[in-house]
């Protein structure tokens, strides 16, 4: 059996200001004509459908046709909602899109309830597991503790018991929209922490013939069964490197993967990321390959150069982005705001500031427990808010 797998699409998000809705557009055709022409048996989208949880309308728009086209295909897609998506608005009329082959799964509780398919070799059981915020949802899977690995393992829980009542040789898929150990992260996904703990162990998800995970904007393969395929599109110019595509999967009669296949998507522009000096960059022709690409250029000038993305346009139209970092500063008190708080997480920089009013004394174990305490508070209570709203 055949499954297409692919993830956040985060539909109506913009690049640097550039609107991407016509490269989504683009992805979505890319899509269908993939289903088709590799007789794909099911889709599997891993969360992070929209951008916000409120998605501007053109970007609904979109997100309606790609339903009706994947409908009218008579190929069943399976998705789930991400941390990016509202749940419950996602999930509107999920019962009613059921009967056109379309499955949402958007509700923790129904976690354990598969969509099944069949081949000649018998079934296939796909379980949509959608992002689990855990604050909101320890009691309900009655988890040890509030942590993403606590509230993931007691839904797999479920899942592997609703597995040992199935015919035997069923096989398994589970969808699921978490952070996981080994995975590598970029600058444009949103940050997970919760309780200190911000990745789960790939052995979560033992006992299922595949993991389809979404999250992670870099496809990449964290065990053989355990996968993500990454955003189809480029968001940050972190994933300069990315090579953007979708997983096409095909489990064998007992459940052995046969086959993983990346398949490319679209690029409707190249990245690149350039450093150094202005005029070096205005006069080396080595990057003349770049000249039609989006740019992030940071310029190493010891002096700030007069006007300088108007020269840079000149040579690189399309230059987005513009930092200064000249050679040889190191971080001091001229460092900027951005450049302080670069790679540091909210708890870092609240601790920061407790030794910074004390005048060095750190954070001690009870004060930086009270912190995260406190983060994850305005954390659940956001959510809380967005499924009320």
């Amino acid at each position: 059996m055949k499954f297409l797998h692919t993830s956040d699409w985060h539909l109506g998000r913009a690049f640097h200001r550039v609107n991407l809705l016509g490269a989504q557009a683009a992805f979505v055709d890319h899509l269908v004509e993939t289903v088709r022409e590799h007789e794909v048996d099911a889709v599997l989208v891993a969360g992070d459908i929209y951008d916000r949880a409120v998605p501007p309308l053109p970007a609904v728009e979109l997100y309606d046709r790609a339903l009706h086209r994947l409908a009218e295909l008579g190929v069943p897609t399976v998705m789930i909602s991400g941390n990016h998506d509202s749940a419950r608005r996602l999930g509107v009329g999920a019962r009613l899109i059921d009967r056109a082959g379309i499955h949402l799964r958007t509700d923790p509780a129904g976690c354990a309830d598969p969509v099944v398919l069949a081949d000649v070799h018998g079934e296939v059981a796909l379980y949509g597991l959608p992002y689990l915020e855990p604050a909101l949802v320890k009691e309900q899977f009655e988890a040890e503790k509030v942590s993403h690995e606590a509230v993931l393992g007691a839904a797999m829980d479920r899942i592997r018991a609703d597995l040992a009542t199935r015919p035997p040789g069923t096989r398994s898929v589970v969808l699921a929209h978490a952070f996981v150990t080994g995975g590598q992260a970029s600058d444009s996904e949103r940050d997970i922490t919760v309780g200190g703990v911000e990745a789960v162990p790939a052995s979560v998800f033992d006992g299922v013939d595949y993991a389809a995970l979404g999250h992670l904007h870099g496809c990449q393969t964290i065990n053989e069964r355990v996968r993500y395929s990454g955003s189809p599109l480029a968001y940050s110019f972190s994933e300069v490197h990315h090579r953007k595509t979708m997983w096409l999967i095909e489990l064998g009669a007992e459940g052995e993967l046969v086959s993983a296949e990346r398949i490319d998507t679209p690029v409707p522009r190249a990245l690149a990321r350039l450093r150094g000096p202005l005029e070096h960059l205005l006069e080396d022709p080595a990057y003349a390959v770049h000249e039609d690409a989006w740019v992030e250029a940071t310029l190493t000038d010891p002096v700030r150069p007069e006007d300088p993305m108007a020269r840079l346009a000149a040579r690189f139209p399309h230059t987005l982005s513009l930092a200064f970092d000249p050679e040889g500063r190191t971080e001091g008190p001229g460092a900027s705001y951005a450049q302080r708080l670069k790679g540091r997480s909210d708890q870092e920089i609240a601790e920061d500031f407790v030794a910074h009013v004390r005048g060095g004394g750190h954070a001690d174990e009870a004060e930086r427990a009270v912190l995260q305490g406190a983060f994850d508070a305005v954390r659940a209570e956001d959510s809380r808010q967005e499924t009320h709203r």
